[in-house]
């Protein structure tokens, strides 16, 4: 056991961690990254539209930042939104220019595409991988600043003294050894929450941990309700299809061949926001015209050409998981879990209202997407405040005197925790069943449509999942590599996110971007225009209202 220590500790390696750690290096920082998995299997790596930036001549940052407040219905805070538009430009050419081979026209220029709920073609792409390359280009420059990479380790707690945070406890899953490591500032960029739900279009490791790990420390975490349900994931495994086969020209059809979203988004059409085109396919599924649960993604008009050059990865996923080619027939698609708007409460430079502690990436809400992000806004949000929070980790470290750091105790106080787990009897229960029972129960009552009877219906058996989950025990008793250990960890975090999200969506009572309530229909502004925030007790999620910020556009009816 060992105390290791510097001056910026970043939990999760994606690319807001990255980011960040890169930024803080840059600003003469001690900076170290810990992630549970190798960094280039972090969950960015699935991210494959592309990225947000007004730099069309016909375009700017006004009109991106007026699509994204429409987008959020909203309930984003429009600081935050200017933040975001205004410095996407500088971000996306300095990704270029570290190695980022964004896709460019026959003159030469960078090549974008449409995305659902924008009013240009901003989003800049490299096929349908554009955050594996991103991922990839940003992992070389860690190791070209000779980042220190804590590499499969797994942090279990996050470490609090006179209300500052100082770091973090973790294990090394290889030995299952415990330490501390300690910092002067702690970035939460672990990513989202999917697995929460089942099935998913997120990687297994997501699992809500920095979320967790914030909230059991006190920090406010708001906007759970808003979960969002990506349009197009494929039957049966969930897996994402891109927005960019629908921004290349890919229709939606339903059982009788029609283009229904004329029906929902006349303007639009396929390209509206992601939670108008969601609820209309749910609409049409639920109202007898889906195909086996499903409507159809159509691309064959596209021709096969087009598809190898920018569609290439989706098709093979459509003939690996489904035994569709695209190409030749269409694809079936339903509404999936993809994202969660809400997170760990942030200002523009990642910090939180706990000293010490900062979050960027989907783990954070520094509000920029609200009721409902728009495609390709989320790796734009990785890497503005991703850097924005790595610069302010480092000044901080600068300024910060007489700084102790925290003891091994903390350390002793984790393994006593994890031995208790391991000691605990099998009962015939087992994690992977929980885990599988709560996210079949999240997407059948906390789904698309939602109702107050569903709400608190969820609310209870999260009682009874939580129940289950202080009894079961885990079967592998040893310490290296105890996956059984880390996953009855992983659904700890989970269990916490899920409740905040059934609480939050009870107390909303109107419906808002991805949150539609079929009781409440409605947007209420005079109500509801408002972030639910939620603090941790040991009663359960207490909530609380912060306001939303409004600079220049105000509320108004919206429309696609």
């Amino acid at each position: 056991m060992a105390v290791y220590q510097h001056d910026v500790l970043i939990i999760g390696a994606g690319l807001a961690g990255m980011r960040a750690a890169i930024a803080a290096q840059l600003e003469g920082a001690d900076v170290a990254i810990i992630s549970k998995v190798h960094p280039v299997r972090s969950h960015s790596n699935a991210a494959q539209g592309g990225i947000n930036a007004a730099l069309g001549e016909d375009d700017s940052w006004e009109e991106h930042a007026f699509d994204t407040v429409k987008g959020s219905d909203y309930l984003g805070d429009q600081d935050a939104i200017e933040v975001l538009c205004r410095e996407a430009g500088p971000a996306l050419i300095e990704l270029e220019r570290m190695g980022v081979i964004f896709h460019r026209e026959e003159s030469g220029r960078l090549g974008s595409r449409s995305f659902g709920g924008a009013s240009k073609a901003r989003t800049y792409f490299v096929g349908d991988i554009t955050g594996q390359a991103i991922l990839h280009v940003l992992y070389e420059q860690l190791i070209k600043h000779g980042l220190r990479v804590y590499e499969e380790w797994f942090v279990t707690d996050l470490i609090v003294e006179d209300a500052v945070c100082k770091g973090a406890v973790a294990m090394e899953i290889r030995t299952g050894n415990v330490h501390v490591i300690a910092a002067k500032s702690t970035i939460i960029a672990t990513g989202g929450l999917g697995r929460m739900y089942e099935p998913s279009t997120n990687a297994l490791i997501c699992t809500g941990d920095g979320i967790s790990l914030a909230y059991r420390i006190g920090a406010p975490i708001i906007d759970m309700e808003m979960v969002q349900f990506h349009p197009t994931t494929l039957k049966g495994s969930g897996v994402l299809i891109t927005e960019g086969a629908r921004s290349e020209g890919g229709y939606l059809l339903n059982s009788e061949g029609e283009r229904f979203m004329s029906k929902y988004a006349p303007n639009m059409m396929e390209l509206a926001s992601r939670d108008v085109v969601s609820r209309a396919e749910q609409t049409e599924i639920n109202e007898g015209r889906g195909v086996d649960g499903c409507v159809l993604l159509d691309l064959r008009h596209l021709g096969e050409e087009r598809v190898r050059e920018r569609l290439w990865q989706i098709r093979e996923i459509g003939i690996d998981f489904a035994g569709v080619d695209l190409v030749k027939e269409p694809i079936p698609v339903r509404p999936g879990v993809h994202y969660i708007m809400g997170g760990v409460k942030t200002d523009i430079d990642g910090k939180t209202p706990l000293e010490g502690l900062y979050a960027a990436g989907e783990a954070a809400c520094v509000s920029v997407h609200g009721a409902n992000r728009l495609g390709a806004n989320s790796l734009l949000d990785t890497v503005v405040f991703g850097r924005r929070s790595g610069v302010a980790t480092a000044e901080r470290a600068r300024s910060v005197m007489g700084w102790t750091p925290p003891s091994d105790r903390y350390a002793e106080e984790t393994k006593r925790k994890l031995q208790a787990f391991l000691d605990r009897p099998l009962n015939g229960d087992r994690v992977a069943k929980i885990r599988l029972d709560m996210g079949n129960m999240m997407s059948e009552l906390v789904g698309v449509f939602r109702t107050e009877e569903q709400l608190r219906l969820a609310v209870e058996r999260m009682k009874d999942i939580r129940a289950r989950y202080e009894k079961v025990g885990v079967e592998n008793k040893g310490k290296v590599f105890n996956t059984d250990l880390l996953f009855a960890i992983e659904l700890g975090f989970m269990i916490d996110c899920a409740e905040m999200t059934c609480v939050s969506a009870v107390a909303r009572k109107e419906s808002r971007g991805a949150h539609y309530r079929t009781d409440f229909p409605q947007r209420d502004d005079a109500n509801f225009l408002k972030h639910i925030a939620c603090t941790y007790s040991p009663e359960g999620p207490q909530l609380s209202e912060m306001p939303v910020t409004i600079t220049r556009w105000q509320p108004q009816e919206r429309k696609y």
